[in-house]
């Protein structure tokens, strides 16, 4: 995690939004656990940014921009040999279908 001000005051004091702080009956700290990942400045009170989760975003959106993996299968339907892609859906005739194991 590398937290950053977006106003970019500087600040490097940060509130976690939505954490759950557990406490013991003297209400000393004993765990916490961040629900929902959202951070506030404590110098400005705008907006943190996590850099850190950078990579990790940038990776997914190109695994989401990869083509669709086609597999070639014979219709048993409509008896053409057609490419399918996650769907299993004959273009020609509609027919579902199921890959075979060869």
């Amino acid at each position: 995690m590398l937290l950053v001000c977006s106003s970019r005051c500087g600040g490097s004091l940060f509130r976690a939004l939505f954490a759950e702080v557990d406490v013991d009956a003297g209400g000393a700290y004993l765990d916490h656990q961040v629900l929902q990942a959202n951070y506030m400045c404590l110098g400005c009170g705008s907006p943190a940014l996590d850099l850190g989760a950078v990579p990790v975003e940038i990776q997914a959106e190109r695994e989401a921009d990869l083509p669709e993996t086609l597999v070639e299968i014979l219709c048993p339907v409509c008896e053409s040999l057609v490419e399918v892609g996650a769907n299993r859906e004959c273009p020609d005739c509609g027919a579902y279908l199921a890959e075979v194991d060869a």
